[in-house]
């Protein structure tokens, strides 16, 4: 599973606040498993040696730590990256696999115990060609607010099932399977209800739902699950899965009918579901 959209902007928000104004002392790469761009590990450490941090913003699931220089340090956290905000004298934990020192005020660390993240520099200018998928997502409702009225456009243009289609980056951005599960049952809709099929209520809901899904997740700072393991830059889990209606609770009562929440395969995973979902 990888992380989502709430993980990820998590992680943005922490790291805007904690690191903008630090300046890089030094760089240390363990191994080349997160830097897959480069032939060397001297490569990448040394495009970051004085650099200051001027923001931090996400596009997608991508990680944008800004540099003075024109440019910006590029993190994707896969599905087992962890950014770790560390005072020097801490212990280096298994796994680390970059270690960034600031002149003042501690280290930024990305662990990755099994080496799906990636991290990279590029000139600010160039970040399309280097990553071409950014200028093809779609909907960012936590970064660019939509109106019902756009996004039911959007809808109506489709003919897919509505988890494929919230699964799908070049519609929405970063819905995974379970944030999915729980919108489509916020919504009271099917996952292979077809999208093009929706009335204008049905359409008001699943926005309202896509929505204040994403936005409660980010509020609990994420889901943080025995299978993907989530925690902040300061180590502090997210809360989201005491919130979770039916992804994962095949079997368990829904609050909504007190019947079972169902489960089926779809698109090879498990899709977790109840019998009000219409």
């Amino acid at each position: 599973m990888m992380f989502e959209l709430p993980e990820v902007e998590t992680v943005r928000r922490e790291l805007d606040r904690d690191l903008v104004g630090k300046k890089v002392k030094t760089v240390e790469a363990s191994s080349m498993a997160v830097l897959k761009r480069y032939k060397n590990r001297k490569a990448f450490t040394g495009q970051l040696d004085d650099m200051k941090i001027t923001g931090v913003r996400r596009r997608g699931l991508y990680l944008l730590i800004v540099l003075d220089g024109d440019s910006t340090l590029v993190v994707n956290l896969g599905s087992s990256g962890s950014l770790r905000r560390n005072a020097n004298k801490n212990k280096v934990e298994d796994s680390t696999e970059v270690v960034i020192t600031f002149t003042q005020h501690g280290q930024l660390r990305l662990v990755d115990p099994d080496g799906t993240a990636e991290m990279f520099v590029v000139d600010t200018a160039a970040l399309a060609d280097e990553i071409p998928e950014l200028e093809d997502h779609g909907l960012d409702p936590v970064d660019e607010p939509v109106s019902w009225t756009e996004f039911g456009r959007a809808l109506l243009q489709r003919n897919v099932k509505l988890k494929t289609l919230l699964l799908d980056d070049t519609f929405v951005v970063g819905i995974g399977n379970l944030y999915a599960d729980e919108i489509l049952y916020e919504a009271g809709l099917r996952y292979d209800r077809l999208s093009n099929s929706l009335l204008s209520q049905e359409i008001r809901r699943l926005h309202r739902a896509l929505v204040g899904t994403l936005h409660d997740a980010i509020k609990y700072r994420g889901t943080s699950l025995s299978d993907r393991p989530f925690v902040d830059p300061f180590g502090v889990p997210g809360d989201y899965a005491e919130h979770l209606a039916v992804f994962g609770k095949h079997g368990d009562l829904s609050s909504r009918s007190r019947l079972p929440i169902q489960r089926v395969k779809f698109g090879g995973v498990w899709t977790y579901f109840c019998d009000t979902q219409v």
